[in-house]
């Protein structure tokens, strides 16, 4: 299986053809897509539970990013996956990591209204002090999108 047909079977959720792909080639579990995603952040952002879990066994490097500098966790803060939010940060995912911007995934969290997301990654030691490129923090982001006082006061 090429890298390409490797990727698809991941958007797909087909979790046999992509374990039965990796005991093949093992190096495909750090494989990059052309937008630099890795396998474990293409799962999810598709919202591929199984496919998390067995990338994660596989030794899929979970803080790695993609060609954005994105991590796994800053995808699922975007997308607003708890699940996946909740195995990755058990697994490790670094909460304070940031992207190129400087945006850490409680600032995703909260620029796309993901209030449990936030309270998890609190929960876990995610700094509400950090300001991303633009000078701004997880609560900047939360007023500007007139989030729910509950969410602000969460961010303060």
């Amino acid at each position: 299986m090429n890298n390409e047909s490797f990727f698809n079977e991941i958007r797909n959720g087909n979790s046999l053809l992509v374990e039965e792909a990796l005991t093949k080639n093992p190096d495909l579990i750090n494989a990059k897509d052309q937008r630099g995603s890795t396998p474990l952040i293409l799962a999810t952002y598709y919202n591929q539970e199984n496919i998390v879990s067995l990338l994660l066994e596989k030794g899929a490097k979970i803080d790695q990013k993609d060609s954005s500098g994105n991590t796994p966790l800053m995808g699922v803060c975007f997308k607003g996956f708890l699940p996946i939010a909740k195995t990755l940060i058990e697994k490790g995912a670094n909460v304070n990591e940031r992207n190129s911007m400087g945006a850490s995934s409680l600032i995703y969290a909260a620029t796309f209204n993901r209030e449990e997301i936030a309270k998890l990654l609190i929960e876990y030691g995610a700094k509400k002090d950090v300001k991303d490129a633009r000078g701004n923090t997880a609560l900047d982001h939360a007023k500007m999108q007139e989030l729910p006082n509950s969410f602000l006061t969460l961010l303060e």
